[in-house]
């Protein structure tokens, strides 16, 4: 089923040149003037609102406020032929999704620009049924992703949870292990008992064990009194211990003794003591690698990983980047007092080309001092930090090219061949590509003169 456009212009000519270019893609509607254009919006839903700024008795802006406040608002975008930042800043301030000069309107570019917004649309739509979903199984915002390979994740920690067992979380620096081990435990029976975590590799062997188990006073020099280490403070909850591959192997055999018994002894003392504890652990090493070099315990191992949830890194699961972007950007424009609201959809593009090394910290990192930084209530590409901008792949991003004008036949021959070239001559696929029927692609091959190409 195609999506619904509606098109509200009082130039005749413009608007039913507008229906014939996009009509192959979308159910297309036409009005003259914004009291027509607002009986069909209130009878029928639509996906798209494509208005003319000068309208007779009330302009673009007015019926996008209006569009804006229906049950199921369309996206809006406002074309005009007078073109300003401050049109353009007040019409995103009315609800307009985009804005488009009229002067320079190209039919492919106008064609990308909805059909970006739509993607978008249904990207946001599906995060929040998800968002629901996952608010109600884990009470945790911060876990963003609609992407296959973290719809999965979702899933094996619903499972997991509710038993007993360890969990060992696997991924690259900056994934989110924590939040998935905070998810683990929030949707547990433990939820209402401490959540306790551990940084193995911030501590020395020593102090690390005295903090995990605690210790007598005078066990060593400095210790003046007793201390109750994070296993008794995480009873009858949750023990998180982050970067497990650092520890050394007199802790590996406690740890193991634990696992298998509930059972440890703090530092200096013989007395035996229990905790009812769950373990969950993680790393951003190859435990398999360190057991085969003999750094790693392999009955630990084993212990550890009864369930094992394997975080993807941020560059294999692109499709996930704009929603997490706009999560952030929401985050710290109220942090900061800032009106930024949205990105350009070229900053977007740039930030899924990047390939994010520091995974979804880095990219958390990047929108903060975009925010902070912003000049504008839209962050764009100028606004992405330097280095982040240097390593995305530019190519990749629609460009406009200012003063360059093209007819509807124009831009449709020019999208024709572009499709082809991609496709080797398949004409098929190039039909696919573009939305057509191949019984359609063969006439406008025929009468752009293109059946040799």
């Amino acid at each position: 089923m195609k999506p619904t456009l509606l098109i509200v212009d009082d130039e005749k000519t413009t608007r039913e040149g507008l229906r014939a270019a996009l009509e192959e893609r979308y159910d297309v509607y036409i009005a003259e003037d914004a009291q027509t254009a607002m009986e069909l919006l209130s009878g029928e839903n639509f996906d798209v609102l494509l208005t003319d700024f000068r309208l007779p008795n009330e302009d673009g802006m007015k019926l996008i406020a209006r569009a804006k406040s229906l049950a199921k608002p369309p996206i809006c975008i406002l074309m005009t032929a007078y073109g300003s930042e401050e049109l353009a800043v007040d019409a995103m301030k009315h609800g307009a999704d985009d804005y488009i000069a009229k002067g320079r309107l190209q039919i492919d570019e106008l064609e990308m620009r909805i059909a970006r917004a739509l993607k978008q649309q249904n990207l946001e739509v599906e995060n929040v049924s998800l968002r629901k979903q996952l608010d109600s199984k884990f009470g945790l915002e911060k876990i963003i992703g609609q992407s296959p390979a973290m719809k999965e994740i979702f899933e094996i920690v619903q499972q997991v949870a509710p038993t007993r067992a360890t969990v060992l979380v696997l991924g690259e620096s900056g994934t989110g292990k924590e939040l998935i081990a905070k998810a683990v435990h929030q949707l547990s029976p433990r939820a209402k008992q401490p959540f306790v975590t551990v940084h193995c590799a911030a501590l020395a062997p020593t102090l690390l064990e005295s903090e995990l188990f605690g210790h007598e006073r005078g066990a060593f020099t400095g210790a003046h009194e007793r201390r109750i280490g994070r296993f008794e403070q995480a009873q009858g909850g949750t023990l998180f211990l982050d970067e497990i591959g650092e520890i050394d192997a007199a802790i590996q055999v406690k740890l193991l003794r634990f696992l298998g018994e509930k059972t440890f002894e703090r530092v200096g003392s013989n007395k035996t003591l229990t905790a009812d504890v769950r373990l969950v652990a993680a790393t951003n090493k190859n435990l398999e690698e360190l057991v085969q070099a003999g750094k790693f315990r392999e009955d630990l191992f084993f212990r550890l990983r009864v369930v094992e949830i394997a975080l993807p890194p941020l560059r294999e699961r692109p499709g996930d980047i704009p929603l997490l972007a706009q999560a952030f950007l929401r985050e710290f424009a109220k942090e900061n007092g800032k009106t930024v609201n949205d990105f350009t959809a070229e900053a977007l593009d740039a930030l899924m080309s990047f390939s994010w090394p520091g995974n979804v910290r880095e990219l958390r990192n990047a929108v903060e001092q975009m925010v902070v930084l912003a000049r504008g209530d839209r962050l764009t590409v100028r606004d992405i930090p330097a280095t982040i901008r240097s390593g995305a792949d530019l190519t990749k991003i629609s460009v406009v090219r200012p003063g360059v004008t093209m007819t509807v036949e124009e831009a449709e021959r020019q999208l024709i061949i572009q499709a082809l070239k991609e496709t080797n001559g398949n004409r098929t696929k190039a039909a696919d590509k573009i939305g057509m029927s191949r019984r359609t692609l063969h006439r406008k091959l025929k009468e752009y003169h293109l059946e040799n190409f």
